[in-house]
């Protein structure tokens, strides 16, 4: 049936056009803005969960930024560490030339005092972002020896977020502390240590038997005493010297200096703790046999150090007795009285302290090496993100244009059949004519 009230070709023409229209603006949109999903009404879940994975990848941008300065601190105080070994095995070098005889042992102390300055230099400028792991107080206001470096960003199964950090404890790498309590790597023992170890050793030294020499008989000096437990134990560390000098009848006096390394040496220990009668018996012949004292004899028996003089009428005399602490950055080699055997002590200090940075270095090469793995991972997962939200609403461009080709001419045979449809009202006019 032919009507001119209800036009139904037009009609339906004009809802295949809108229809078509409809299509072709979803598809440029698709286009214009490269996603399938632009819009929770796209499509709710996807839109949902690629909006969650975007805030994801950059909170990891964010761990990413905090790898990368905790990288340009660790590598910052691992050269510094670097370049302090280098002028600690200088000082060793200077130290180790002044114990030759005739060496101006002022003009070395003027080359060790330079370097020793560079050491401290070194520290203080090894500082990034306001960090500075090797020159610290550690009596400061709000000091963590545990530093914190944001590493990893998770997101459970049920949503649960939680962070996780690369940590690192430099409290074993400063090298200068001014802390009235703690020391750094370079420096010496607390004064209120040394005495303690001082006093100990002191009382008892002078409970040895001494013996002069008469007409007939020879000198004698020996330990016989009893180690009393927090009277007379001595523990050495790193720094420490424990020295006294020795005087046979008319010979020179000799000083002997005594470290850590030899009380070790002595004892077979690796803690330079000196706690008995035996200890000390031993720890006081290797010190002699070391100094390479002259004019008399001496040997260990029953857990007794005895030292004899060589001849009648000659007497032994032992003086001197102290614990001191020398750091690497403080030694001094011309200070009156300082001997060939005081100069190989320091060469051991020198040498742990060379032991320790290296330790230092080790360790943050250790945590630099975990934050590159660290940052390797951060990045392949967030490329893995990426990747997933482009699967769930980017749009397949290549799809999308031969799409948009076929709306076109959608569009135009829609255009010419509304066309069509609305000139059938001029060919009823024809019948009436």
């Amino acid at each position: 049936m032919t009507s001119i009230n209800t036009n139904v070709a037009a009609m339906t023409a004009l809802q295949t056009l809108q229809s078509t229209n409809s299509e072709m603006e979803s598809t440029q949109s698709r286009i214009s803005t490269g996603y399938r999903v632009n819009s929770a009404s796209d499509n709710a879940a996807y839109w949902s969960i690629a909006t969650t994975m975007r805030s994801d990848v950059k909170a990891l941008s964010t761990v990413t930024d905090s790898l990368g300065i905790g990288s340009a601190t660790v590598d910052t105080a691992y050269n510094a560490l670097t370049s302090t070994k280098d002028v600690l095995d200088k000082i060793k070098t200077l130290l180790t030339s002044a114990t030759q005889d005739g060496v101006e042992k002022s003009k070395v102390q003027d080359e060790i005092k330079q370097a020793q300055g560079q050491l401290k230099s070194i520290a203080d400028s090894a500082s990034f972002s306001g960090q500075n792991w090797l020159s610290v107080d550690s009596s400061a206001s709000g000091y963590k020896a545990v530093k914190e470096m944001l590493g990893s960003f998770t997101r459970s199964e049920s949503g649960a977020l939680s962070t996780g950090s690369i940590k690192v404890d430099t409290g074993s790498l400063a090298l200068f502390d001014a802390s009235a309590s703690k020391t750094g790597l370079l420096e010496k023992d607390l004064a209120a240590t040394t005495t303690a170890k001082d006093t100990k050793f002191g009382a008892y030294m002078g409970t040895a038997t001494n013996t002069a020499g008469t007409a007939t008989t020879k000198g004698t000096w020996d330990t016989s005493a009893t180690v009393t437990a927090g009277t007379h134990d001595v523990t050495l560390g790193d720094t420490d010297v424990m020295s006294f000098t020795v005087k046979i009848g008319s010979g020179t006096a000799t000083k002997v200096s005594i470290t850590k390394s030899m009380v070790d040496t002595a004892l077979g220990s690796t803690d330079g703790v000196i706690d008995s009668e035996a200890d000390y018996a031993a720890v006081l012949k290797k010190g002699l046999d070391d100094a390479g004292v002259q004019g008399g004899t001496w040997a260990v028996a029953s857990n007794s150090l005895t030292i004899t003089a060589a001849n009648n009428n000659e007497s032994v005399t032992v003086s001197g007795m102290k614990v001191e602490s020398f750091g690497a950055s403080d030694i001094d080699i011309s200070k009156a009285g300082t001997t060939s055997g005081d100069i190989k002590a320091f060469i051991n200090i020198v040498d742990k302290a060379i032991s320790k940075v290296t330790s230092a270095g080790s360790t943050l090469g250790a945590v630099q090496n975990r934050i590159d793995l660290q940052s390797d991972f951060i990045g392949n997962l967030k490329n893995s993100l990426e990747k997933g939200i482009s699967t769930l609403v980017d749009a397949d461009m290549t799809e999308e244009s031969t799409k948009l080709k076929a709306l076109q001419t959608q569009q135009q045979l829609g255009v010419q059949a509304l066309s069509m449809a609305n000139s059938s009202s001029q060919v009823l006019l024809s019948l009436f004519r």
